[in-house]
């Protein structure tokens, strides 16, 4: 009896502390996401936003020129920290059964800084969770039930890279002013190609770090798409390396003087066989700062 004693107190004990080990990991990984949200915030308020001039576009490639003059309105402030907040569906599954879940995010986007994106999803086993990248680090962390952790990267040069390229693809969605060169944007460098008349390709070098992504305009300048080689193990192997990445834009709506997509649809491996669309996106609203 002693024995059966000793073994269930053992048990509760070690349960106890598991139980403590999940909350003390919940309220820091909360406090890191407070901190880096914080952080870009400082960053944003500390550099002024000048006025959108038409002449900042001259010399830019064509398709470059006309998504900049149809994104944003003459004399709106080039902020580039923009908050979005946005509902839609994420695939929990594979490209051949995807899983979709109802989904709710907030997103504080601040390239060339970084992001902070919370997400939770609907269905019956709630997941939470927070996919960041600062100017140092970069993290994915998810939990079920809103405790139990269930993925957790950090500390990760490869997950840093493949966040930096996200934050690249999203940034020319719903931040179009930190890509006009002439709004001092913040990068090492930034630099516009033209590959067409309605194509064209910026790279942009922050740090260590370095990406290209193309977008594609219609003749009013409105984007349609974005496409980027993605460092990511998103593939059969598991292995981290270049793949297509892109989505598709629609539904335009005005925020404080920006005309940005207010429906996005995109994944791994775009324009391919083997694209998997996971991310369905519906933004409510965008405030900059």
């Amino acid at each position: 009896m002693r024995f059966a004693q000793v073994m269930i107190r053992a048990a509760l004990g070690l349960v106890a502390a598991l139980v403590i080990g999940v909350i003390a990991l919940r309220f820091a990984d909360v406090r890191a996401d407070a901190a880096l949200r914080s952080e870009l915030f400082s960053v944003s308020s500390a550099v002024a936003a000048p006025p959108f001039d038409p002449k900042m576009v001259d010399g830019l490639p064509e398709a470059a020129q006309r998504f900049f003059l149809f994104a944003i309105q003459p004399g709106t402030p080039l902020r580039k920290t923009a908050v979005i907040r946005m509902g839609g569906e994420l695939s929990l599954g594979t490209r051949d059964d995807p899983d979709y879940q109802d989904m709710w995010a907030d997103q504080v986007l601040a390239p060339p800084h970084g992001f902070v994106w919370q997400v939770r999803t609907g269905g019956a086993m709630l997941v939470t969770g927070t996919d960041a990248l600062g100017p140092s680090d970069s993290w994915s962390r998810f939990r079920i039930f809103n405790a139990v952790p269930v993925g957790r990267v950090s500390r990760d040069l490869d997950h840093r890279r493949s966040s930096f390229g996200r934050m690249v693809g999203e940034g020319l969605i719903w931040t179009p002013a930190a890509f006009l060169p002439a709004a001092e944007a913040g990068w090492d460098l930034i630099e516009w190609h033209g590959l067409d008349a309605d194509t064209a390709e910026v790279r942009v070098h922050a740090g260590d770090m370095e990406q290209t992504a193309r977008i594609t305009v219609d003749s009013a300048g409105r984007l349609s798409r974005v496409l980027f080689q993605r460092w990511s193990n998103e593939n059969a192997a598991r292995v981290y390396r270049l793949q297509p990445f892109g989505g598709d834009v629609s539904a335009f709506e005005t925020f404080d003087g920006f005309h940005l997509p207010t429906q996005v649809i995109g994944g791994n491996h775009y324009g391919t066989d083997l694209y998997h669309p996971f991310f369905k996106a519906k933004v409510e609203t965008v405030s900059f700062f």
